[in-house]
C-alpha cells in the first residue's frame, strides 16, 4: 500500500507560524490520546488505535477458561486492513457456491443471503501478525445454517472457504459449525468496508484471521483436508491463537 506523499509545495508567507500552531495542536491531541490510554498510529497508510494497557478486558477469561487475549498478541481498538488482492465488492454481482460433498449444492446471491436468518454478534479477532481486537460487531448468516441447507454428507471433515483470485482457507468442520462462524456482510453496523473483503467474507474468530477469507466466492465441504493459500506457504495448517500456531 502506498504511503501518503508529503506536500512539496512552497509555504506562502506566514506558513511557518501556522505550521508551528498546527504542530502544537497536534501534540496536544496526541497527549490527550495518551492520557486516555489510546494512541492513533499510522500503519501502511491506514490509521488504527492501540488499546490501553489497563483495559479491564485484558484480565478476563473466555468461557472455556483460556485468557481472552492469546499469547503474543497486543490489543487494538479497530481492525487493521491486511491487504490482499481485492475481489469485486459489488453486492449485486456477488455469487457464492455452496458445494462439495453435499446433497443439495447451490449458488446464492446477496439478496438470498439477506433473506436467510441473520445473526449479529460481537467476536474477538486475532491476526497472526500479533494484533487482537475485542468485541468487533458482525452481522451475517451462520455457516451451520448453510451446511444444513446444503445437506452435508456424513464423512465430511473439513470446510474450504474459496475467495477471489483462487484464495482458499481450510477449517475443520467441527470448528466451522460453531455458532460464531458465519458469512459476514456487515461490520460495525455498516456494510463491510473495502479493505475487509466486501460484500461478504467468512468469519472464523477462534482461529487466526487469515482463515476468515475475504471477498468470498464459495464454501466447499470436503472429506480430506486441503491446505489453503497460506497453509501451503508455511503458515500453520490449523491456526489456533492460544497455541500460537502461526507457522508450520
Amino acid at each position: 500500500m502506498k504511503q501518503p506523499q508529503h506536500d512539496r509545495a512552497l509555504h506562502p508567507p506566514g506558513a511557518q507560524e501556522r505550521a508551528e500552531i498546527e504542530r502544537i495542536e497536534a501534540r496536544r491531541t496526541f497527549l490527550k490520546g495518551a492520557a486516555a490510554g489510546t494512541l492513533v498510529m499510522a500503519f501502511g497508510g491506514a490509521a488504527f488505535a492501540v488499546a490501553a494497557d489497563d483495559d479491564p478486558r485484558l484480565g478476563t477469561n473466555r468461557p472455556d477458561g483460556r485468557p481472552r487475549l492469546p499469547p503474543g498478541q497486543r490489543l487494538l481498538s479497530a481492525l487493521r486492513p491486511m491487504g490482499g488482492e481485492p475481489g469485486d465488492p459489488s453486492a449485486a454481482a456477488w455469487r457464492c457456491r455452496i458445494h462439495g460433498d453435499c446433497d443439495r449444492p447451490t449458488t446464492i446471491d446477496f439478496a438470498t443471503l439477506l433473506r436467510m436468518p441473520q445473526t449479529s454478534l460481537r467476536a474477538d479477532v486475532h491476526c497472526v501478525t500479533g494484533w487482537t481486537v475485542f468485541d468487533a460487531p458482525w452481522t451475517g448468516v451462520r455457516l451451520s445454517h448453510l451446511a444444513e441447507l446444503a445437506g452435508v454428507r456424513p464423512g465430511v471433515r473439513h470446510v474450504v472457504f474459496e475467495a477471489a483470485h483462487g484464495y482458499t482457507a481450510n477449517v475443520p468442520l467441527r470448528e466451522a459449525l460453531r455458532p460464531n462462524v458465519m458469512l459476514a456482510h456487515r461490520l460495525n453496523g455498516a456494510p463491510l468496508p473495502r479493505p475487509h473483503g466486501p460484500p461478504v467474507r467468512s468469519l472464523v474468530p477462534d482461529l487466526y484471521f487469515w482463515k476468515s477469507a475475504k471477498w468470498l466466492t464459495g464454501v466447499r465441504f470436503v472429506r480430506a483436508d486441503e491446505p489453503g493459500y497460506w497453509e501451503t506457504r508455511g503458515y500453520h495448517n490449523h491456526g489456533d491463537p492460544w497455541r500460537e500456531e502461526r507457522y508450520g
